[in-house]
């Protein structure tokens, strides 16, 4: 009897996970231990369930997640982060920092000068020369013109600095553009100024 009920459990336990694992055609199965077969994805700004926390007090008790790159990390094919910081000895420093792209293809300066036009262009003109809307209208002074000689003479590290922290009227574009974009758009500026111009005339004449 014994024997008889426990084989009659058995198969109702076998009809029952049967039926339950393939109700639906259309529906995955039931997952063991769901938790280990997907991970826990986040959006930016979704707010993290009871078993995660941002604050630092409690480890070992939740699972800290701040929503940010590991320390000392930086995200693949990203460029390694400037060095200097915005102050007197940065700005000074930032002209023995060398531009860690190669020379730009046709399609990356298409790119640079398509960026240039955006961010730069209405300040500086699509020539460089201090000639954008901006500048035209009177409403913003001291726009550098990026061909004069005093622009010419500057380290690519220098523009680059600038660029990313901003100087006098002109304010950061770090927010906007990537490290690899600034330093494309500093390539994209020398093609602008006398001296890249005179290059290219004395190369094709050879």
């Amino acid at each position: 009897m014994k024997r008889f009920t426990f084989l009659t459990i058995i198969i109702i336990a076998a009809i029952v996970v049967t039926v339950s694992s393939c109700d639906s055609k259309r529906e995955p199965g039931k997952i063991y231990m769901p938790d280990m077969a997907y991970s826990r994805a986040y959006k930016t700004y979704v707010k993290l369930d009871s078993s995660f926390t941002e604050d630092s007090s409690e480890l070992g008790y939740k699972i800290f997640f701040n929503r940010k790159p590991v320390d000392s990390t930086i995200k693949r094919g990203e460029l390694f982060p400037y060095p200097y910081q915005n102050d007197s000895i940065g700005y000074k420093m930032s002209a023995t920092v060398k531009d860690p792209l190669p020379t730009l293809s046709v399609a990356d300066s298409a790119e640079a000068s398509r960026l240039f036009n955006i961010n730069c262009g209405i300040c500086h003109g699509t020539d460089g020369k201090a000639s954008g809307p901006l500048a035209k209208g009177g409403k913003v002074g001291g726009i550098k013109d990026l061909t004069s000689a005093e622009a010419v003479d500057m380290a690519d590290g220098t523009i680059f600095h600038i660029m990313t922290y901003g100087q006098n009227n002109m304010g950061s574009y770090a927010s906007q553009l990537d490290r690899k974009q600034r330093w494309m758009i500093v390539q994209y500026v020398r093609t602008l100024q006398p001296k890249a111009a005179a290059d290219s005339t004395a190369t094709a004449k050879k």
